[in-house]
This record gives structure tokens, sequence and C-alpha cells, in this order.
């Protein structure tokens, strides 16, 4: 990846409104059968599409296939009973209705592999795929078989890394794990977080991502921010081991938090994506607002390891919104790529 300043997003595209209900998380598929997996496929086109348009570097599926970053890739696991369900304090901030770990887990099959030998085959830019991480996803389920969060965690990581070896084989470039769970959990971070994510990425040749925010703009999430302060010092927590961890790039949230910006010193040497996209809030940035925030974080970043990017999924945006965003986030990197390049 020779590109200076080479764009991406965190994840999550919105949906076309033929495909499912628009600006909700879960939402139910319009479509069934075949129908549906023709619409998944027609919907990653668009998705790519409007990355293109708006010159992005390294193209994601926007997750058009998926309802949900982690309950996607478990539905497709053995040792989880969605019919069986509990209601969990997700991210110790929300309640939610969750399935139930009933047994050993155990991937029968691939996941996501079709899908993104099919992004694949739709640029020839480099591509990036998302995975839940471990701790995220056992805060997002019951466990009732293991009881515990660690074990449960060391049994994902070993699935995830066979996902992950075969994704790299069908040409993905970056593997990225969201761990928003690691902006909540200090000491299990620490203690056992960042080594299951470790595991999960074991043996891999394509770059590794850890993506760490405040999660999507809704109410719950929007309301805890509220909860934290004057300054948004979580990443002081984690960054330490996770610069000393094999993890290629480190994702946080910048743009209209109030992280400051001095924490993206914890990684030094790390490549690092900043988020310069708010997705909390349907206000499109200006390029100069991207490129304002690129200038600050690269006080703290070298150029050649900063990769612009969004806050997080923006899913629960209108399309429309989240078009403008992607063409800020394209066009202020442009003016600053310039800018190191004159």
């Amino acid at each position: 990846m020779t590109t200076l300043l080479p764009t991406t997003t965190a994840g999550s595209l919105p949906k076309p409104s033929w495909l499912a209900q628009p600006e909700t998380l879960w939402s139910p598929w319009k479509l069934e059968g075949d129908e549906l997996v023709a619409g998944k496929r027609d919907a990653l086109r668009l998705a790519v599409d409007d990355q293109h348009r708006a010159g992005i570097t390294i193209v994601g599926d926007g997750e058009q296939t998926r309802q949900h970053f982690v309950t996607t890739f478990v539905e497709h696991l053995s040792g989880v009973d969605f019919a069986r369900r509990e209601t969990v304090r997700i991210r110790n901030r929300y309640d939610a209705s969750v399935p139930t770990v009933v047994g050993a887990v155990s991937r029968p099959q691939s996941v996501f592999v079709d899908d993104a030998r099919f992004l694949r085959a739709q640029t020839a830019q480099p591509i990036k795929w998302t995975l839940p991480g471990p701790m995220t996803m056992i805060d997002t389920l019951y466990d009732a078989h293991y009881r515990s969060r660690e074990t449960l965690a060391w049994e994902f990581a070993t699935i995830l890394n066979q996902e992950a070896r075969e994704l790299e084989a069908v040409g993905v470039d970056i593997i990225q794990f969201d761990e928003p769970a690691f902006n909540v959990f200090f000491d299990e971070a620490n203690d056992w977080g960042i080594a299951t994510l470790e595991r999960a990425t074991q043996g891999l040749s394509a770059e590794t991502a850890v993506h760490i925010c405040y999660g999507y703009g809704i109410k719950a999430n929007n309301d805890w921010k509220q909860t934290l302060g004057s300054q948004w010092r979580q990443y002081e927590e984690t960054f330490p081991m996770l610069q000393q961890s094999s993890i290629d790039i480190i994702s946080l949230e910048c743009q209209n938090s109030r992280v400051p910006m001095d924490l993206i010193e914890l990684v030094r040497g790390k490549k690092v994506m900043v988020g310069a996209i708010d997705v909390a809030t349907d206000t499109v940035e200006t390029p100069e607002q991207v490129a304002d925030t690129l200038r600050q974080a690269l006080r703290f970043v070298d150029a050649d390891k900063l990769l612009p990017a969004t806050n997080c999924g923006m899913a629960p945006l209108s399309r429309a919104v989240a078009r403008g965003k992607l063409e800020a986030l394209g066009a202020g990197a442009a003016i600053v790529r310039a800018e190191l390049t004159a």
C-alpha cells in the first residue's frame, strides 16, 4: 500500500431501503431466499461504488450482507442457541436480548469467505474485512455453558483465527477486529483480552487492525458519552499494551469526540486509523474539518502510518448522509496529502 494517507471506513455503511429498514440496527431483511442473496450482493456492489466515487483507498463491504457486526458471525457457529434468549448488559451501558451459549462453540464452515471473495472481485484496490473481536463477542452473548468470560474468549479467538486465515486466502489485505469492549473492561482487556486478540491473528500475513470506539451513534451510546466528562481517556488504559502487541493497526475515535489527541503517542510505531468522521450526527463534515483533524493527529503519528477513517460504523445513518461523509473523508485526506507532498 503506497498511497499516502490511505482512507478507509470503520466498517458498516447504511443498507438500501429495499434490503432493510434504513437507519436501524438489527433491521430484518425485506427479501427472502434467492432474492435476499442477490439483494445483498447488489447492496455490496453499491457500497463499493460509493467508496470508489468518494476516493476511499481501502475498500470494505459496508457490512451489507450482515444484520449486525457480532450476531451475524455468531449465528453461523455451533453451540449457540438463538431461540434461547437472555437479557444482558452490553458494554456495561444498555440491556439487550441476546442468544445463549449452550455448548462447546465451533465453526462448522466459513462464514464470510464467499462474500469476501465477491468483494475482492469488485475492486482492484486493497480491501479490508471486519470481524468481531473475542471480548466483544462474549459481551454480546449469555454464557450458560463455559460460565467463564476468559475461557469463552479463547474459544472464540481460535474460531476467529480459522475464519481470518480463510479471508486472507481469498485476497483480503487487512483483517480488522472490532473491540469496543476494550474501552469498557480495562482490566480484562489487559489481563487476557489483548492476548486472545493476538491469538485470533496468529499466523496471518495480512495486516491486522483493532477498532476501538465509543460505539454507533445510537441513543444508548450517546447518553453514555455524556457521562464520561470533559476528557475521554479510556484509550489510555489499553494503548500501552496494544503498542507492545503484534497488531499492526490501531483504530480510534477522534472527530467531535473528547479524546485527547496526544493519546496516539501511546501507540507510537503502530499504524493508526484516525476517526475523522463523526457517526453520531447527521451533520456532514466539510473537507477542511476532516483535514484539521488529520493535521492534529500528525503531531503524534508519522504520515506514513496514518489512515484517515470514520469514528465507527455508519449503519444507523441515512445513505445520503453517509455518502456525504465518505466524500468529505476522501476530500479532506486529499487536502492534507497535497500539503505533505508539496
